[in-house]
Order: structure tokens, then C-alpha cells, then sequence
């Protein structure tokens, strides 16, 4: 019993650390194109991000991530301890890339943490993953920025064309009032796919204990919990990652905030109702280089995106590996 209060302990924990890992995520554009301050643009994300919960239970009827997530190892593979080794391994990988301002994903953190210590704990077996639920997710690493940056490309196309006329700015002020739907539709898009991904864990730690008797019948305390820990890490911001993600991809005026912002949202909401967990990260970044593009290619700062991408590929195996090491010291010493 007591490890089990550990793990709610760390799960929300790494909520809330996701939260305000992630808040960059929905608050950079609407920030850097200084619609609202930072303090206004974290409580205004925290409380969509929040929000989200009565989304995804009451809307959508069902939390299809938090499933994906429960079943990514199989049932009889899942112990307390591989899943405690993984909530520690996501969480030291989430602290190490916020402090040095890396917008990884959360998402690929926590999956690859769970895979590495369910992978060490059967003795090196890779038959422990359930590959039908983690492809897809893989898949979405370089599908999810794609979709986006897709999306904000043909987007800005469109509202540059039928605004062509308008007079600047009556369009600019417009689209700042426009930005603050488009930054809470993702924020929304955010809380509803990222607290679901510790809500599957805990419903598996709950099965495995006896505790319950199905992941989808989790009682609604625990998702509530979750919603509640990331717009709660949400207020207390993170902006080393803002600037990273608001000025060092690309220079976004108010309309291109909400284009991406737009294309963000939809990615996330689409990436949801097929319970695929995807990074708000990538989703993101991809959306704002599709706007970058729009002006030339030479607007967006690939060096920056460059180096975003090799720590979107090295996420699953360095938290993997991590908490592989962990889980071996585990079950060397207890």
C-alpha cells in the first residue's frame, strides 16, 4: 500500500512538472506576440488546460490516451515497481530538458521510462511491449509536427488572402482578440491529451493492486487529480522553453500565432479521438515553422529546430535507458 501512495505521489508530481514543462507549449505565441502578459497567459492556459477534463468526460465520453498509455506493456508484465522506476526516470529526464530550456516531449518520456523498466524487469525481453499501441505512437513523432506545420502552412495561406485587403491595423488588433480562442482551443488540446497519460498509469497501478478491476472503469477522483496537477504546473510557467518556442524558431506576428496555435489544436484534438498520446511539443514546433515557411524558408531558424529534433528522437531511449538503471538498482538493493 505504501508504494502505491508513492506512485500517486510522483504521478502527480510528474503532472504538475509536465504542466509546467508543457506550458511554453501554450502560451509561447500568445506571449512573444504580447497579447498577454506571461502571468495572464499562464492562469488563462491553466484554466483550459483544466477545462479539459469535463472535454474529454463528458464530450468525448471516454479517455482513449490514458487507455493507450494503461496498455503499452502487457497486463502480466506490470509490477509497482516498474511502474514507480518509470515515474522516477520521466521525471528526472522532464527536469534535466526544462532546466536547459529542450522542449522534449512528456508524453515520449513517460512511455519510454515505462517500456525501460518493464524491458529490464522480465530480463531483457522485448516481448513485454505491446508494439500496437506504441507504433502508432512513435509514428506520431514525425507525423504530429507534420500535420501541424501542414495545417498552419495552409491556414496562413488562407487568411493572408482574405485579408489581403484589410487595413493592417484593424487585422492586427483582430487577430490578437482571435489569438486568445486559439490559445485556449490548445491549451484545451494540451489538458486533454497530456494529463490523461498519467491517469492510464495510475489505473494501471490500481488493476495491478486489486484496487480496481478494469483501466476503464477508473473513478472519476483520479483523472480529476491529473487535470487538476498539470493546470496547476501550468500557473508556475516555464520560460526558458517560452523563449525557445516563441522567438528562436521563428519571429510569429498575431496572425501567425493564430494560425499555429489553430493547427496546433486540431492536431491534438484529432491525435485524441484516435487515443494516440503525441507530443503538444512537436505538434507545436511543427505549426510554427509552417507559418515561418509561409514568408520564406530562410525565416525559420533550422539550427534551433535541428537541434529540436534530435532531442524529440533521443526522448523514449534515454528515459528508457534511464529507468532501466534505475529498475536494476531496484532490484539490486530492495
Amino acid at each position: 500500500m505504501a508504494l502505491l501512495v508513492i506512485i500517486f505521489v510522483l504521478a502527480f508530481a510528474f503532472d504538475f512538472i509536465n504542466g509546467f514543462h508543457d506550458a511554453a507549449n501554450s502560451i509561447a505565441t500568445i506571449v512573444s506576440t504580447k497579447v498577454l502578459t506571461p502571468f495572464q497567459a499562464v492562469i488563462w492556459a491553466a484554466i483550459f488546460n483544466f477545462a479539459a477534463f469535463f472535454l474529454a468526460k463528458y464530450v468525448y465520453g471516454e479517455f482513449k490516451v490514458g487507455n493507450t498509455i494503461a496498455n503499452s506493456i502487457f497486463e502480466q508484465y506490470i509490477t509497482l515497481k516498474v511502474i514507480l522506476c518509470g515515474l522516477i526516470a520521466a521525471i528526472i529526464w522532464n527536469l534535466f530538458t526544462w532546466w536547459y530550456g529542450i522542449p522534449s516531449s512528456s508524453s515520449h518520456t513517460l512511455i519510454g521510462g515505462f517500456i525501460g523498466a518493464a524491458v529490464l524487469n522480465a530480463g531483457g525481453d522485448f516481448h513485454v511491449i505491446n508494439y500496437a499501441k506504441v507504433l502508432p505512437t512513435i509514428y506520431f513523432i514525425v507525423l504530429a509536427p507534420l500535420i501541424g506545420m501542414a495545417i498552419s502552412f495552409v491556414t496562413t495561406i488562407l487568411i493572408l488572402n482574405i485579408c489581403r485587403r484589410a487595413n493592417p491595423f484593424r487585422a492586427e488588433n483582430w487577430f490578437k482578440r482571435l489569438q486568445l480562442v486559439s490559445s485556449a482551443a490548445l491549451s484545451l488540446g494540451h489538458g486533454s491529451n497530456d494529463a490523461q497519460k498519467v491517469m492510464g498509469i495510475l489505473a494501471v497501478s490500481l488493476v495491478s493492486t486489486g484496487h480496481l478491476d478494469n483501466i476503464k472503469n477508473v473513478p472519476d477522483w483520479v483523472p480529476l487529480c491529473c487535470f487538476t496537477a498539470i493546470a496547476a504546473g501550468t500557473m508556475s510557467g516555464g520560460w526558458k522553453i517560452v523563449k525557445t518556442m516563441g522567438t528562436r524558431i521563428t519571429k510569429v506576428t498575431p496572425l501567425e500565432g493564430v494560425s499555429a496555435e489553430t493547427a496546433g489544436a486540431l492536431t491534438l484534438f484529432l491525435t485524441e479521438r484516435l487515443g494516440i498520446p503525441v507530443s503538444t511539443t512537436h505538434t507545436l514546433t511543427g505549426s510554427i515553422i509552417g507559418v515561418g515557411a509561409v514568408k520564406r524558408l530562410s525565416a525559420v531558424r533550422w539550427g534551433v529546430t535541428v537541434s529540436l529534433l534530435w532531442a524529440w528522437i533521443l526522448t523514449i531511449p534515454i528515459s528508457a535507458m534511464l529507468a532501466a538503471c534505475i529498475m536494476f538498482l531496484v532490484k539490486m538493493f530492495a
